[in-house]
């Protein structure tokens, strides 16, 4: 290097020169873009390691949730297949018990003559079939004597009125409506007073 280069001090553009005379640009101003620097930090391969192992972790995560969820889907969809298959298991199996006391009256029907004896035994089976069903939350709709509703009732047919206060009311039944825990299952068929 020329010892006039070395005695005054260096401004930051100014280049450098050679032995030979050829100069060299050194930009010594981190602060300007583009330049790179000595003193520039490399890439951290142990933070990009552990970057990459967090990303990796991440994905599996994502995996295990999409599967879990796809078999919560699965499992529902049978749980809720079985569920309509069977729903109304419960109800059968406490009519069996009609069903057999019916067996019963048959059989007593086809071997006894006494018609007293025949009638008490089929209005046992009914009591019994009416209870169980109302056990189960069924309950018949009382129409005779109301005033018609077309939200509970259909309407068959009319007839005209016997007297001045049944117009416009239900003066016989079809067909009995029933309700399942207040909810209506079967609407009443009626006659109207007109």
């Amino acid at each position: 290097m020329n010892a006039k280069n070395t005695d005054r001090p260096m401004t930051e553009k100014e280049p450098l020169k050679h032995d030979n005379g050829e100069s060299i640009d050194i930009n010594t101003d981190e602060s300007v873009s583009g330049s790179t620097h000595l003193n520039e930090p490399v890439a951290n391969e142990d933070e990009i390691e552990k970057l990459k192992a967090e990303v990796q972790e991440l994905k599996e995560k994502y995996l295990r949730q999409v599967a879990e969820f796809d078999n919560f889907r699965k499992r529902t969809a049978k749980e809720r297949l079985e569920l309509i298959q069977t729903a109304g298991k419960d109800v059968i199996v406490s009519l069996l018990a009609v069903l057999d006391d019916c067996d019963r009256a048959e059989k007593q029907i086809q071997s006894s003559n006494d018609a007293a004896v025949i009638k008490e035994g089929v209005q046992l089976v009914f009591t019994k079939l009416r209870n169980t069903l109302q056990s189960k939350g069924v309950k018949p709709m009382q129409s005779i004597g109301t005033e018609f509703n077309p939200d509970h009732q259909e309407a068959i047919t009319e007839v005209p009125a016997a007297t001045e206060d049944l117009k416009g009311k239900v003066v016989d039944e079809v067909e009995k409506g029933y309700y399942l825990n207040d909810k209506i299952i079967r609407f009443a068929k009626v006659v109207v007073g007109k």
